[in-house]
């Protein structure tokens, strides 16, 4: 996906928030009916710079990812609230799918990936499995075989459904690195690879369309192997052309550069 928002000034004003709910959508426009940009899990914070009766523009902290919120799917929280959990390391969720407990005794299904930082504010409960911190380049695999089937879904970034930018960034933050959201805005960062047989299991393979446009990304795997987000997510053959599917016996996706992130 290619949507790039920024947020180019604050006023006086500010207000923060943070997602309270597992997975809520990023709006294009203050509409329903609008284009999902990106989605915000479980325990983003966010600046909100606009609000309206019903909507909200947001700017989402890890990414400066910038969209339309409906009100009622985030909490407003306190200026010194927001600097505090904007200060702290991510605490994220690692298992597939597991659950919050509300102050109700109520249970709330959150993503792999979901942010643990403000479950004190929230007056939510948890006892599952999380991870903070920064893991070796090797497990970036382990942790993108995870997301192993999940369908394509532009805008999506859970095992439900993902675009491929969504995928590399969602697997890098896992991991305790960060990534850019979208495709375009990946593909500035890090270092070029020259040449395929350069590369190590980690990096990230940009592709183009016949216009020199980059439209794709995914993740290098050992043995010329890559896994990335196209109908669903998939392991496919990688070599000087682009990506080659088994199934329909041709290349998929034309190669224009690898970046090492990390």
């Amino acid at each position: 996906m290619d949507h790039i928002g920024s947020l180019k000034q604050y006023n006086s004003q500010m207000k923060y928030g943070i997602c309270p709910l597992s997975i809520v959508p990023l709006r294009a426009k203050a509409s329903d009916q609008s284009e999902l940009v990106t989605q915000v899990l479980y325990g983003e914070t966010l600046k909100v710079p606009e609000s309206r009766s019903k909507w909200s523009r947001v700017c989402l902290d890890f990414d400066g990812y910038e969209g339309w919120i409906d009100n009622k799917q985030f909490r407003l929280i306190s200026e010194n609230e927001h600097k505090g959990l904007t200060s702290q390391k991510l605490r994220l969720s690692s298992d597939l799918i597991d659950f919050i407990t509300t102050s109700e005794g109520q249970l709330l299904s959150i993503p792999l990936g979901s942010i643990l930082n403000g479950l004190k504010i929230l007056d939510h409960g948890f006892e599952g499995k999380s991870i903070s911190e920064t893991i070796k380049k090797k497990h970036l695999i382990d942790t993108a075989i995870l997301y192993l089937n999940a369908p394509y879904m532009w805008g999506g970034k859970t095992p439900f459904g993902i675009d491929c930018s969504g995928l590399t960034q969602m697997v890098y933050k896992l991991n305790g690195h960060k990534l850019m959201r979208d495709v375009s805005q990946q593909s500035t960062q890090g270092e070029a690879i020259s040449f395929i047989e350069e590369s190590e299991a980690g990096d990230l393979a940009f592709f183009d369309n016949s216009e020199g446009t980059i439209i794709h990304v995914g993740i290098i795997m050992e043995d010329n192997y890559i896994i990335h987000s196209h109908g669903q997510v998939r392991i496919d053959r990688l070599d000087h052309i682009g990506i080659f599917n088994y199934e329909k016996r041709k290349h998929t996706h034309k190669l224009r550069v690898i970046k090492r992130i990390i």
